[in-house]
């Protein structure tokens, strides 16, 4: 085996000697403790030296015990005081005698009785055939030693002679007079080993942990050998702070889309019902608008209305198709229904705003993220707020294929390539698909939003006259899969254990 510095020095100190505590060990090396206790334990497992374990108590004097070393206790003083008047004493005369009181001397009768040294006879107390003057105790001799040494042990105490379970027998009476903690002696001896292997050795080189520029400079690093660093070993947690899962989910999705080619637009979280619903051709009596579906907001109770020809355009659209060639709803719609103002129900309406907005450029990729709200019955797959991905792609050549193609890519660099389309009606697109996931853990598709391209009823009244292909994908569902989850609502729960141990790779 080869020796460190640490465990060559050990083994000098113990060749030759009796076994050797060691805190005493620890005083002679100059060395911390857990070092010198590492060391042992390495030099034991080589059987180079033999480690032994006693327990012993120690024995501190607490403050009652304290305040009797430098006078004597009370029933001392209630000795002298019945000595000095005749050796006897009505009970309630004492305190007049000497510096006790009346509590003193009742809290003193279970001593002086218990070793004899007076009797109660009626209200008076008599002195015992002790003599004036009993010989010490082993209460005193100890709280005496205690005082003299400090902390001491119950092995040196019996070692001086003191009878130390006769004195802790009384003194545990006494509250507080007298601490006892278990301590636990370890002592070393070097074995024939040991010794063999010292004699073979030569002294080693001083360990370091690091090598400085100093060493570098004056060539110090060839006198010294660096401590090796075992890094199979476990370490402590640690759980520094980080971002929420759900976060860097919608982080991720922020950053395939731009990938892409994406521009990330915005808009408001209360939106008109015209932006929110007229605008992308949803007929003004369609179950999506009823107060049982829709969050409407009751101040302001009316919301601002883009220019008056776009708004005249969507009108057509929706009572007779207007220039769509299409024959529209076939009612009369209601401008006043238009200003109602709600939680946006899709981020759909973020998108259809870009769209307006760059109706001149003949081509264009949107995309949003954000928070959208709708009456949902709580449940494992379903929050009353939840969060969107909305996208659009405006190209004269744009197909439902492309379409296709867009979303399967997506959710490849997702880390999904499962994915499947099932034809669907929405009331602004045509043709329309939803979009499923395959959920591995649940060994089941999941449905992840909508899909289509947008009819010309809804991109004619903004002055598109291009494909237009669209998409709104729900994102608590894509997180819950990527973490592993049972439940969305988990994703909002504050659960330490996940936000701490949450897989930084993953979202």
């Amino acid at each position: 085996m080869r020796l460190t510095k640490l465990q060559f020095d050990i083994l000098s100190r113990l060749r030759g000697a009796q076994p050797v505590d060691l805190a005493q060990l620890v005083a002679d090396l100059g060395v911390d403790q857990s070092q010198v206790a590492g060391a042992c334990a390495e030099l034991k497992a080589a059987a180079l030296l033999s480690l032994d374990e006693t327990q012993d108590d120690e024995l501190t004097l607490g403050e009652p015990g304290a305040a009797f070393v430098e006078k004597p206790l009370p029933e001392r003083v209630i000795i002298a005081t019945l000595a000095a008047n005749g050796g006897e004493l009505p009970l309630t005369e004492i305190p007049n005698h000497c510096d006790l009181t009346t509590g003193d001397v009742g809290q003193s009768l279970r001593w002086l009785t218990h070793r004899g040294w007076a009797t109660k006879q009626g209200a008076s107390l008599k002195l015992g055939d002790i003599g004036p003057d009993p010989a010490e105790q082993p209460d005193e001799a100890l709280i005496k030693a205690l005082a003299a040494r400090g902390p001491t042990r119950a092995s040196a105490l019996r070692a001086d002679g003191l009878d130390v379970a006769a004195g802790l027998d009384i003194l545990s009476k006494r509250k507080g007079f007298v601490t006892v903690r278990q301590r636990t002696d370890r002592t070393a001896a070097i074995t024939t080993k040991g010794e063999t292997v010292l004699a073979g050795a030569d002294a080693p080189k001083p360990e370091v942990n690091q090598l400085t520029p100093e060493m570098m400079a004056d060539g110090g690093w060839r006198e010294v050998e660096f401590r090796p660093y075992d890094v199979t070993l476990a370490a402590g947690a640690v759980y520094p702070g980080k971002e929420h899962g759900f976060q860097r989910t919608l982080d991720k999705v922020r950053r395939v889309f731009l990938e892409l080619g994406f521009t990330e637009v915005v808009s408001p979280w209360v939106e008109s019902s015209f932006w929110d619903f007229d605008a992308l051709f949803q007929p003004q009596d369609h179950p999506a608008r009823d107060m049982q579906d829709t969050f409407y907001i009751a101040k302001p109770d009316r919301a601002r209305l883009p220019d008056e020809g776009l708004v005249r355009r969507v009108q057509a659209a929706h009572e007779d198709g207007g220039d769509t060639s299409s024959t529209g709803w076939r009612y009369r719609w209601n401008g006043e229904l238009a200003h109602k103002p709600v939680l946006r129900t899709h981020t759909t309406a973020a998108t259809i705003r870009a769209l307006a907005a760059n109706a001149d450029k003949p081509t264009g990729k949107y995309f949003v993220i954000g928070p959208v709200f709708r009456r949902e019955t709580v449940d494992y797959k379903h929050l009353p707020m939840f969060h969107q991905v909305d996208g659009i792609i405006v190209d004269p050549k744009a197909s439902l294929s492309s379409l296709l193609g867009m979303l399967t890519a997506f959710y490849g660099k997702m880390g999904f390539p499962k994915i499947r389309f099932r034809p669907s009606f929405f009331p602004y697109t045509e043709p329309s698909a939803e979009v499923y996931l395959y959920v591995e853990s649940r060994r089941e598709w999941m449905e992840m939003g909508g899909s289509g391209i947008f009819r010309p009823e809804v991109t004619r009244p903004l002055g598109v006259q291009n494909r237009v292909l669209a998409w709104g994908l729900g994102l608590e569902r894509l997180g819950m899969m990527i973490h592993g989850l049972k439940s969305i609502g988990e994703l909002y729960f504050a659960s330490m254990p996940w936000l701490r141990e949450a897989p930084l790779i993953r979202g």
